[in-house]
């Protein structure tokens, strides 16, 4: 099979990777990786906003400009080569990927203030910090009038120390090991009864074991 890019991809990859020459070399990379923050969001807001690059992979009925695969690919390829710090592959590929699997009511709340810079996004799943297993969580969520209720923990949550949002997968129904009861919330990070042990990890960016006490 013969692969090529479009001129529309070539496009893409050139601008980006321009951008990141001019604005992301590794020094500016080992300050970032080195400071409180670990991070630098004026680059995740130039993103959004000068290269509008955050809604490139999302539906035009999300707000996106209905890219595909191989967009992704080639954003991914350039932010990979600059050894990109910020939350691309936690906010657009894993928590954009999930909610636009979902679809309804919350990818069309969540996904355009994505795109916008507006919020960030951290998929926290893992319960023993190697599962990459939905079926086998085991938080529960339980219902409290118009509401629910999420307590236990989260192991190895990437990027959520930079999230404002977490997407908290627990069940509402069945056992560790069903397929079915597994339920997705979105919670603010700095909710009430969400404690955070953050650290670094090896490739110098951040993650945090997450406790939920609501």
């Amino acid at each position: 099979m013969k692969f090529q890019l479009s001129e529309e991809q070539h496009l893409l990859r050139d601008t980006l990777q321009r951008f990141l020459r001019d604005h992301y070399d590794f020094e500016a990379r080992r300050d970032a990786a080195a400071s409180r923050s670990g991070w630098r969001p004026e680059i995740w807001q130039a993103l959004a906003h000068d290269l509008n690059l955050l809604g490139a992979s999302f539906p035009e009925s999300l707000g996106g400009l209905g890219g595909n695969a191989i967009d992704q690919m080639v954003i991914m390829e350039a932010l990979g080569g600059a050894l990109f710090l910020e939350p691309y592959l936690e906010t657009i590929v894993l928590c954009g990927g999930l909610l636009q699997s979902l679809g309804g009511a919350l990818a069309e709340m969540v996904v355009p203030k994505v795109i916008s810079g507006e919020i960030t996004l951290a998929l926290a799943m893992d319960e023993s910090g190697a599962q990459c297993n939905p079926a086998r969580t085991a938080m529960r969520a339980t219902g409290d009038g118009d509401r629910y209720v999420v307590s236990g923990m989260k192991k190895g949550v990437r990027a959520a120390p930079w999230a404002s949002h977490l997407l908290v997968v627990a069940r509402t129904a069945g056992e560790p090991g069903d397929h079915h009861g597994i339920s997705v919330f979105l919670i603010e990070r700095e909710s009430a009864g969400v404690i955070l042990q953050a650290y670094p990890t090896i490739d110098e960016r951040r993650a945090a074991d997450i406790e939920f006490r609501q």
